[in-house]
């Protein structure tokens, strides 16, 4: 059987169409109304020309409707620098409420232009390096450096070599730059949450864990409780190792059981985080108390599986994942212009979601 020329075959003498045609920068220049060179700074962002805002807007609507994207790689050969963003992750890349940091980090680079390459190293020292170094190999022009959830980190001495922000963590080097979330504003909004309501005997189940989440959110509970003139009150706070209970739903089960035990029971509890709501929610229930109306309960973390399925739903503080890997790019491409003067740590606000549980 002879082949069709037109249609190249592809293997099982059946014809296969043939593959779109790339749309170029002339297609673009020609679309806009607009030389081929101005269309090359205006997708290359460059700051320094004297291209107009409506001419500029102009080839980035043509860019739009036609679907042009840049060859990075060529971009990279001509330029000596990529249009690549690195990212070193510990365990994000498989976590489905953490991934946001992954895919705001992802959208924001696309829309300046970037491609994000994503190692997730399960926090292996050595996968570390070799990331690094592969990133470094492919001119990155800068690595976001990030863990799944907020802690201090003690970063690879090669992260110094590349312009670098970290994300979701932080390091004691005052040359760093870090977006972090807020934690004391999530812990004072979910205590606000209740205090608005009238609520004074509010419980606070902490975790025995030393991290950022525990003193911040504890912090922002002392204030909101100040905030109405009330003194954190030794009776209403539990401590959980959710190691040795068997997890964090275990302890928040049996932290709702001491919690009643104790006489003059609270009228509201905030659990510091979902999985501790959930077995608040289990021993209240036993006690035959209803949520919201006898305790009202609020979580952190926003885990939707958990907080959108409870009955009643749960009201909860969000970690502002995605935002996080945005304003992490938006960080990182600032320091490659600036060189490192921009430092220090930026926190992200935790926003409510109020569900029913109070």
């Amino acid at each position: 059987m002879a082949k069709d020329i037109d249609s190249p075959g592809n293997g099982s003498g059946v014809s296969t169409p043939a593959r779109a045609a790339a749309v170029t920068m002339r297609d673009v220049a020609e679309h806009a109304g607009v030389s081929v060179a101005t269309v090359s700074l205006v997708i290359n962002n460059k700051k320094r020309d004297r291209i107009g805002e409506a001419t500029r807007t102009r080839v980035k609507k043509a860019v739009a409707e036609l679907g042009y994207r840049p060859n990075v790689l060529a971009q990279s050969l001509g330029t000596g620098q990529s249009r690549f963003i690195g990212m070193i992750a510990d365990a994000i890349a498989t976590l489905p409420y953490a991934g946001q940091i992954l895919r705001g980090a992802q959208e924001e680079a696309w829309r300046n232009g970037y491609v994000l390459l994503v190692v997730d190293t399960d926090d292996v020292a050595e996968l570390t390096d070799d990331a690094l170094r592969m990133m470094i190999d492919h001119k990155a022009v800068g690595v976001l450096y990030s863990t799944w959830y907020h802690t201090e980190v003690q970063p690879p001495s090669l992260l110094a070599s590349v312009p670098s922000v970290f994300v979701n963590c932080f390091t004691s080097d005052p040359t760093g730059y870090a977006v972090v979330p807020n934690e004391v504003q999530g812990g004072f909004a979910a205590t606000q949450l209740l205090t608005s309501q009238g609520h004074r005997r509010i419980a606070f189940v902490n975790s025995t864990e030393i991290a950022p989440s525990t003193s911040g959110r504890f912090e922002g509970y002392r204030e909101a409780l100040a905030e109405v003139g009330v003194g954190v009150d030794p009776a209403l706070q539990v401590s959980i190792d959710p190691d040795a209970a068997g997890g964090f739903q275990e302890a928040g089960y049996a932290a709702g059981h001491e919690l009643l035990s104790r006489g003059n029971a609270p009228t509201a509890v905030f659990c510091y985080n979902d999985r501790v709501a959930m077995g608040m929610y289990d021993a209240l229930k036993e006690h035959g108390l209803s949520i919201p109306g006898d305790i009202a309960i609020v979580g952190f973390d926003d885990q939707e599986v958990i907080a959108a399925h409870l009955r009643p739903r749960l009201t909860s503080i969000a970690l502002p994942h995605y935002e996080l890997g945005v304003r992490g790019v938006q960080a990182l491409l600032k320091r490659v212009e600036q060189g490192d003067s921009l430092t220090g740590v930026e926190r992200i606000d935790c926003p409510p979601v109020v569900r029913s549980s109070i």
